[in-house]
């Protein structure tokens, strides 16, 4: 039995689900074939992701192929009460609340468990965590996964190095059809969607701060420029330090930036990324918002704790700290992944490559020789796959080598 907030939502579910469906090319191509071959018949899903339209797209498409289903979201605020009606009528089993409280939201992964997977959706390592720590007797059962994002691959790989990891996990965040274009171009527009529906603020003439400069920091830094505001990037890497100053960003420490900006985005991964000693120092009005996946590059708890008064932003997704130096500090979203938790997330076409190379990666599991625990990549195919299912949708043609050119290439 599923787990949602109001059965009477379905309606307004079904309607974005209709939306989304119509354009992901690369899921109706997908689709057309699960309905067929069945490749998931006898397995049981579970599945960590932000649940939204596309999400649900994913998990329907997963059981029409056979699968069992069960699905939550990978976090409190970006589960959306209506999709999760919608979802809960596909005959996917949905457990998903929005605003859980962290109470709610740990109950609502173990009861996504509680389908006894034989493979893993997961987003940040949520499913993954809890099944290596309270859950171990499940993992037997598990022939593989895949993983979303960079922070849940950061997890897997340290969890395999530890020698912990029970199963094998796919990388899907690493291929190429998924950090070139999701990760640079869904969160550099998703973001700043969510920033300025939230804030109604021009962004022209604004310094914007962009903390990390991995694929997910330069389209948001590419997206502030193209907006017409100024940009500084900061960075511990000290390549990617030289990219952004190439690609025409200023380049600073934090220390150095808190007093310069008017919005300030986390992009790293990383801990405590803005904290007491950039507060203090930050201007009037500056605005905070976090685009990595947990709540805690920005330290809301040291913003909360000393900030002499809170003030109502325009929206509830805002809220005013009054820092004892004197400026007023609007954090979004209370910190958590802003392009959801005050957004819609990724656009629809990006998500669309996303969420095929994930069914793709899961089918792989189960097509190739069983791999032991540990973190795989996307096999090639699926990539080249998933990127010419999308040209074809584009209507575009792109060449293809000869013979003798093959010949060519491969006499060095």
């Amino acid at each position: 039995m599923s787990t949602i907030r109001n059965p009477d939502l379905k309606g307004a579910g079904h309607a974005k689900l209709d939306w989304v469906r119509a354009r992901m090319p690369v899921l109706a191509a997908i689709r057309k074939r699960y309905l067929q071959d069945h490749p998931f018949r006898g397995q049981r899903v579970a599945i960590s992701l932000h649940l939204e339209a596309k999400t649900a797209v994913l998990a329907e498409l997963l059981h029409l192929g056979g699968a069992d289903v069960s699905v939550t979201s990978s976090n409190p605020l970006t589960a959306q009460d209506d999709v999760a009606a919608a979802l809960d009528e596909t005959g996917v089993e949905v457990h998903a609340l929005a605003g859980a409280s962290s109470e709610e939201f740990d109950t609502l992964h173990q009861r996504v468990l509680n389908i006894k997977p034989t493979l893993i959706v997961d987003d940040g390592g949520e499913l993954t965590d809890r099944l290596h720590e309270g859950r171990s007797s499940l993992a037997a059962e598990v022939l593989g996964g895949a993983e979303e994002t960079t922070t849940g691959i950061t997890r897997l790989k340290a969890l395999a190095q530890s020698g912990k990891l029970r199963y094998p996990m796919i990388a899907v965040n690493d291929a190429d059809m998924k950090h070139l274009f999701d990760n640079r171009y869904g969160t550099g527009q998703s973001t700043w969607d969510a920033i300025m529906r939230t804030t109604n603020v021009v962004v022209a003439g604004k310094t914007v701060v962009v903390a990390g400069y991995g694929w997910c920091g330069k389209g948001v830094a590419e997206r502030a420029r193209g907006l017409g505001a100024r940009v500084i990037v900061t960075e511990v890497n000290a390549v990617r330090a030289n990219e952004a100053w190439m690609d025409g960003h200023q380049v600073m420490s934090m220390d150095q930036a808190a007093g310069l900006g008017d919005i300030f985005i986390t992009v790293t991964g990383n801990r405590d990324v803005i904290g007491r000693r950039h507060f203090a120092q930050m201007r009037d009005g500056a605005i905070l918002a976090n685009a990595g996946h947990f709540d805690v590059e920005i330290d809301v708890r040291a913003l909360k704790s000393e900030a002499l008064e809170t003030l109502k932003g325009r929206t509830p997704a805002i809220v005013g700290y009054r820092w004892p130096s004197g400026p007023r500090l609007w954090l979004l979203a209370e910190g958590r992944l802003v392009n959801l938790a005050a957004g819609d997330g990724h656009p629809v076409e990006i998500m669309d490559l996303t969420f095929g190379l994930q069914a793709l990666a899961l089918e792989h599991l189960l097509s190739a020789k069983p791999k032991p625990p540990g973190v795989y990549p996307v096999p090639v195919e699926v990539d080249n796959w998933v990127a010419q299912i999308r040209l074809e949708a584009l209507n575009l043609r792109i060449d293809t080598l000869s013979a003798e050119q093959v010949e060519y290439l491969a006499s060095f």
